[in-house]
């Protein structure tokens, strides 16, 4: 797992795990949630994608699944965001790296 960096659609998403499932999906999930305090304030699920719209400081992000593409996290005005909503992205998205490595390194020890 490494993170990519994509900005081919006008702003920043960074994907966490390009071949990640539902369940890597819950885990980054809770580490928003349980270790960096996040709240979610939207979710939309549909049968192959999952949009869960959150605020991290004042930026409004999504955490996206796609049985296609993985999980990521992008902007929640896409195109339409600032420079600092996509530094934000790229912020968050390295902490949750670092999060997820140390999962799987405890993983592999335990």
């Amino acid at each position: 797992m490494s993170l990519t960096l994509r900005t081919s659609l006008g702003f920043t998403e960074a994907v966490i795990d390009s071949e990640g499932n539902l369940n890597r999906f819950y885990q980054v999930a809770s580490i928003l949630t349980d270790q960096l305090d996040l709240k979610f304030t939207n979710k939309e699920d549909d049968f192959d994608t999952i949009y869960w719209d959150f605020l991290s400081g004042h930026h409004h992000l999504t955490l996206h699944y796609s049985i296609y593409n993985g999980i990521s996290i992008f902007p929640a005005k896409q195109a339409g965001a600032k420079k600092k909503e996509n530094n934000a992205v790229v912020e968050l998205a390295n902490v949750v790296e670092g999060k997820l490595m140390n999962v799987d390194l405890h993983k592999r020890t335990a």
